[in-house]
């Protein structure tokens, strides 16, 4: 894992869950390019309800359940790293919003990176 912290760029990719490149999720194939490029991390949050430049409301409420949910893909690492990331973005996302937004890491740590931080810590489980 690399040391990162301090100022950063956190990539945020809109896309809707139906989305796919060569029969495989979308927001799959981007996670597993990030990590292919050695990106510090990426995250997909599903949404419960949104629209984009189509106009069309999609949403998780279960009288209109919708199959088509947005996803969001979020990478953070120094800015370079994510900039040299972008051309496999521009592949990838026909349709959908990319966003860049500067940020500051405050914390960035694996499990059993640290004394204490495995996953039984503050748990109050012992791990007998």
């Amino acid at each position: 894992m690399s040391r990162l912290s301090g100022p950063a760029l956190r990539l945020t990719v809109l896309v809707g869950e139906s989305d796919t490149w060569h029969h495989r999720p979308l927001y799959s194939e981007i996670v597993h390019r990030a990590r292919a490029a050695g990106l510090a991390g990426a995250s997909v949050f599903r949404g419960i309800e949104g629209f984009g430049a189509s106009s069309l409301v999609h949403t998780a409420r279960l009288l209109s359940l919708s199959e088509d949910l947005p996803v969001a893909v979020v990478i953070v690492d120094r800015e370079e790293r994510v900039r040299g990331f972008l051309p496999q973005l521009e592949e990838l996302v026909a349709e959908g919003l990319v966003l860049l937004d500067r940020c500051e890491v405050v914390r960035y740590a694996g499990r059993g990176t640290e004394p204490g931080a495995g996953p039984d810590a503050g748990s109050g489980e012992s791990a007998e």
